[in-house]
């Protein structure tokens, strides 16, 4: 059975749409909540892939939350290993910023269903199979980072150059949330740190038309959220499924 690592921050950040997916195809999940638990101390050395989510805090706010150190040297881990990355908002930004790029909080956020543009690269990766050159994903972050020199640049937006990338062959950051369902993102929309930051730039973002918005574009996102995870877990090759009854940085 294939083991994977899953470094949560808050609670309303989950695998979501990853979750049944994962489960069908027989992996181990193993959770370290660093909310929860801060001072937790895990590492690679057991698992084959490593999932990082979403949350508050910048990947450059290292001394105020010390525990992004100890999840960047498990990122570094598991790219010598080679082993299957996933970083996901705050985890891609950690990602950027073990590959040595900066990062930083931008002037306004970008929140809700933006227009995602492939690059040259995005169109030719395997996981973009599906996608066309101009896709509508859900984001919800103000901080960004600079693309590392390393990688290839796979996606960005009218706001932010940094949307998706690919460093080496198997690990992948996206700043945007395929992860989402409808359920997912209404009660995101009812946290109250998310619904102040909608209130504080309501010039640009209003609730009521982020909810509208999910009602029109959901149904895409979801394909593309299948579609694309589905090989993402395929770079952890060949092995048994099992069928689930029910529902240039050092540190």
């Amino acid at each position: 059975m294939r083991k994977i690592l899953v470094f949560q921050h808050v609670a309303h950040e989950i695998l979501g749409t990853l979750n049944p997916l994962l489960k069908q195809r027989g992996f181990r999940i193993k959770y370290v909540n660093f909310d929860r638990h801060p001072d937790s101390l895990p590492s690679m050395e057991k698992y084959d892939g490593l999932i990082v989510l979403g949350g508050y805090m910048g990947a450059y706010q290292t001394r105020k939350f010390p525990h992004l150190r100890v999840e960047m040297k498990c990122i570094e881990e598991a790219l010598k290993k080679n082993a299957p990355v996933l970083g996901i908002c705050l985890g891609a930004q950690m990602l950027a910023k073990v590959l040595g790029a900066k990062g930083f909080q931008a002037p306004v956020p970008e929140i809700g269903w933006s227009r995602l543009q492939l690059t040259p690269q995005g169109k030719k990766d395997g996981l973009f199979k599906d996608f066309k050159n101009q896709e509508v994903v859900f984001q919800l972050h103000q901080d960004t980072f600079e693309m590392p020199r390393s990688v290839k640049h796979l996606a960005r937006s009218k706001m932010f150059e940094s949307q998706a990338f690919r460093a080496g062959e198997n690990a992948y950051g996206l700043q945007y949330h395929l992860e989402v369902d409808r359920a997912m993102v209404r009660r995101w929309l009812e946290v109250a740190a998310n619904k102040k930051m909608v209130e504080k730039f309501k010039d640009r973002y209003n609730l009521e038309d982020i909810r509208r918005e999910t009602d029109l574009h959901i149904e895409r996102s979801l394909a593309l959220s299948t579609s694309f995870f589905e090989k993402f877990v395929d770079l952890f090759g060949e092995f048994d499924r099992y069928e689930v009854v029910g529902s240039g940085h050092k540190i």
